[in-house]
């Protein structure tokens, strides 16, 4: 069968500009069966401007893929005729992009103002919270500046866990993509589980007595305080650095590290205007030096790594730049799904654990593979919840049972390496 496109010169749909709002735009989910489909959708969005949610980019979809996407609302219908047109089955997940944007911030009474765990906070709430949290229980944290993002914003992080000499360690950062607001919503979550229940819960004692957390809970801040501007994007993916000479702003820093960096030769991770653009070079962007040299400093001491993304309901692990298996592939299988099992145990939320290449798909150039081939043999990437109901704008109403099933997961990946490993 041979799909349809309209021809331009008939049917004119207006090119869409970057904007603050995406009212009447829609979020669809297609389900693609064979490769008349595959190829109709990319020769889709070549033509009208699809924003991709699932998976990272047009280019990573085969038979078999389920594609979730946005369209603004000048394009709706007609994107809808095509797929009618060229018989791809699909369901519009959102009908109103703008009104589930608002809709998402529904966590109840609390004051805009306040810094809570169970409401979405900006990054100036999350920037007073670290300094605040740090002076509150100074035996179990302390806050440490690790540089300067590209619009000169301070990183820094949290280090949790009691002095006791020489101590294993486990990295965890949230927030690499500024659109996945649970993902630091996580590592704040953690942050006060492990402080208020050192003391009192026999296990999370045992872990800060013997461990020590690193956590950056916002690792793109420019593109996480980007997505809370009125001027800004809710859906922005990238950090805020000016590149290239093509006038399009923002680099994936999780194609940005030097792992298999330059080994993928497709042309979509060098396109500038990209969702998932790599950067002119490995390490170009300054919030992937800060990361990579504090690891580098304290690669001795860990022995754990954690990424928290969303959404999907995923825990991976290496490799993504090659379907070839880790070398601990069994015992990362296994570690994987033990951390499972503990998550689903609470409110039996079903997750899928393997490795990231063939679990989800290739990807060169992240923070996981880098951090694992530095010698971190026990690395993780979590995809939060859900599976698309709600996709970016997971509602406030959602933090806290998605927080209390992830800290099982973790806790049971921390526990494996405070035991297991050397």
């Amino acid at each position: 069968m041979k799909f349809i496109i309209l021809l331009w010169g008939l049917f004119v749909v207006p090119p869409v500009a970057l904007t603050s709002r995406f009212d009447r735009g829609k979020v669809f989910r297609v389900n693609l069966q064979n490769a008349n489909q595959v190829n109709f959708l990319k020769e889709l969005a070549s033509k009208v401007q699809l924003g991709i949610w699932r998976p990272d980019s047009i280019h990573e979809i085969v038979v078999g893929t389920s594609v979730d996407f946005q369209v603004n609302s000048e394009q709706t219908s007609y994107v809808q005729t095509m797929l009618e047109q060229n018989r791809t089955s699909f369901e519009i997940l959102f009908h109103d992009l703008q009104e589930e944007i608002e809709k998402q911030f529904d966590g109840g009474k609390h004051s805009r103002t306040k810094h809570s765990y169970t409401r979405y906070n900006n990054w100036e709430k999350i920037a007073a919270w670290m300094e605040r949290i740090a002076k509150k229980y100074p035996k179990l944290v302390s806050q440490i500046e690790i540089g300067k993002t590209y619009e000169e914003r301070t990183m820094s992080l949290l280090k949790v866990g009691m002095e006791s000499g020489r101590k294993k360690a486990i990295f965890m950062e949230c927030g690499v993509h500024a659109r996945e607001w649970i993902s630091p919503a996580f590592c704040q979550w953690f942050v006060k589980q492990a402080v208020t229940r050192y003391g009192h819960d026999k296990a999370m004692t045992k872990l800060l007595d013997n461990l020590n957390f690193y956590v950056l809970p916002v690792f793109n801040i420019d593109g996480y305080a980007w997505t809370w501007n009125k001027e800004g994007d809710r859906m922005w993916r990238k950090n805020r650095a000016k590149t290239s000479d093509s006038g399009c702003i923002g680099v994936d820093l999780n194609r940005n590290f030097n792992a298999a960096w330059d080994s993928d030769k497709e042309s979509y991770t060098q396109e500038p205007c990209g969702q998932i653009y790599r950067g002119p070079s490995a390490e170009s962007e300054p919030e992937t030096k800060a990361l990579t040299n504090f690891l580098r400093n304290h690669i001795s001491s860990l022995k754990g790594y954690i990424s928290v993304h969303s959404y999907s309901q995923l825990l991976m692990f290496p490799y993504g730049y090659t379907e070839k298996l880790a070398p601990n592939h069994d015992a990362l299988n296994e570690v994987a799904k033990g951390a499972v099992d503990a998550l689903s145990s609470l409110y039996h939320t079903k997750y899928t654990y393997g490795p990231i290449a063939t679990t989800i798909y290739p990807c060169s150039g992240t923070t996981l593979d880098w951090a694992y081939d530095e010698g971190i043999k026990n690395a993780y990437v979590f995809e939060l919840r859900d599976r698309g109901q709600h996709g970016f704008l997971l509602p406030e109403t959602k933090i806290r049972p998605t927080c209390k099933e992830t800290m099982l997961g973790v806790q049971y990946i921390a526990d494996h390496i405070l035991t297991s490993v050397p």
